[in-house]
């Protein structure tokens, strides 16, 4: 019994121990300097938002064209001159335009881009609910079905007491 508790202990110290290793290194990532890799990571980041301007789909990070080359270059001195991803994006799109940009922005009818899809999954449930709810109500046979014979329903009776 006294075994089972020790290892339970030693356990914990050593739960205890791997959770604190793990907060230094975490604190060692995020205390130290920028890195030449977290850089790269930053000019990755901003270049997938951009679209390369001589490239068809391509964003500027995956495009091997001169001009996203140089893009990529300027990304990266202007981040080392300390702006931020936006001003980034901002100088792009005044000197490309819009349609610079990967991710259409949001405002105007570029909502749409973003609504439209929610609207119209919204619009099938209303259709699919209405219908369903306009199904259940019919009645099972039309209303302006004619009325049995006499003579059929007489018939009728007469087949279902045969096989009783």
């Amino acid at each position: 019994m006294r075994e089972r508790g020790r290892c339970a202990a030693a356990s914990c110290v050593g739960l205890a121990v791997l959770a604190a290793l793990a907060a230094l290194a975490a604190l060692a990532t995020l205390a130290g300097p920028a890195s030449a890799a977290s850089l790269d990571d930053q000019v990755y980041a901003v270049a997938r938002q951009l679209l390369c301007p001589v490239c068809q789909g391509q964003t500027v990070a995956e495009s091997d064209a001169t001009v996203a080359q140089e893009m990529r270059v300027v990304i990266r001195q202007k981040l080392e001159a300390g702006e931020t991803p936006d001003q980034i994006l901002r100088y792009f799109v005044g000197q490309f335009g819009e349609g610079v940009l990967a991710e259409p922005p949001r405002h105007g009818l570029a909502w749409l881009l973003y609504l439209g899809p929610l609207a119209a999954l919204v619009a099938g449930f209303g259709i699919a609910a209405s219908f369903i709810r306009r199904s259940a109500r019919r009645p099972p046979v039309a209303p302006d079905a004619p009325p049995l014979d006499p003579a059929d329903l007489e018939r009728l009776r007469d087949l279902d007491g045969r096989r009783s």
